[in-house]
This record gives C-alpha cells, structure tokens and sequence, in this order.
C-alpha cells in the first residue's frame, strides 16, 4: 500500500483528533445511566475517514486511535475490548458505506450497535460465560441516540472537509 504525503498527514490529523475525542470522552461521567456506555465520540472521526478514505487507510486510523489511546491512558483489557467493537464496527460500516444504500446517520446507529456486540462478544470470551449479552439490550438502547449524534455530527464534518480537503 503506497501513500502519498498528504494522505500521511490527513491520517496523522485524524488519528490526533481521535485521540483529543476519545480523551474527552473520558472526562465525561456516563456510568450512573448505563455502566461501561461511552458517546462514542471517536466514531466520528472513524466514519468520516470511511468516506474520505480507502479502506486499508481507515483501519491505520481506527487501529493508530486505539493503540495510542490504551497505551497512555488504557490497559491490556481496554485495549481488547476497544479493538475487538472497533473492528467489527468498522467491518459493518465499511459494508454499508460501499453499500450505499443508507444514510450515514444509519452507518453510524449500525457502527454503535456492533461496537457493542463485539465488545460483549470479547467480554464473553475472557470471562467464558455468554449470559453477559443479558447486557445488550441496555447497551442498545443508548447506542441508537449516541450512533445518531455521531452519524450527524460526522455529516456536518464531512461536508465541510470535502469542501476544504483536497487530495
């Protein structure tokens, strides 16, 4: 895979406000609602790089997000769950986007949904018991509202970056 320059650096930017995001995101209280439920603030970035992006790029910047993150402010756990939700996520999202059946607002609820299902599935698997998916339910019902902000969030952002990008 053979990136020219400006692409290395819209990824180096991506990835640094990924970062800035998932920091804020940490200094956000959100447990007394649904234990373990984050905004997902990231996202945005992961979704607009879908749409700005190849696919190979984009993981760089999902994966590069993550790493970094646990690194400085993770554990060897945060760091599975986050990749295990964050790749299925991606996976689905990159589906649906060459799909181009649906609205990015769309993308993004089906992205939350599966960063659930795939850190339910890693938690399933470390603590060898299913019966967590008890859980899901409750992870999905803030995950729709969160996957709408993020959906619309990353619309506005992609509409101004297209006008003002250029690669």
């Amino acid at each position: 895979m053979r990136i020219n320059t400006k692409k290395i650096a819209l990824i180096g930017v991506l990835i640094a406000q990924a970062m800035i995001l998932g920091f804020i995101e940490r200094l956000i209280p959100l447990n007394f609602m649904v234990p373990g439920a984050k905004l997902g603030l990231a996202n945005i970035v992961t979704l607009v790089s879908l749409y700005l992006l190849s696919d190979k790029e984009t993981v760089l910047v999902l994966v590069g997000r993550i790493l970094l993150l646990a690194f400085l402010f993770g554990s060897l756990s945060s760091l599975l769950y986050s990749l295990s939700g964050g790749l299925l996520a991606l996976l689905v999202m990159g589906i649906l986007v060459r799909w181009k059946a649906i609205s990015m607002i769309s993308v993004s609820i089906m992205g939350a949904v599966c960063h659930n299902v795939g850190q339910l599935l890693m938690a399933a698997l470390v603590i060898e018991n299913f019966n967590i998916f008890y859980y899901l339910p409750l992870l999905l019902a803030f995950a729709v509202p969160t996957g709408i902000v993020v959906g619309t969030t990353s619309r506005l952002l992609l509409k101004y970056l297209q006008h003002h990008v250029r690669m």
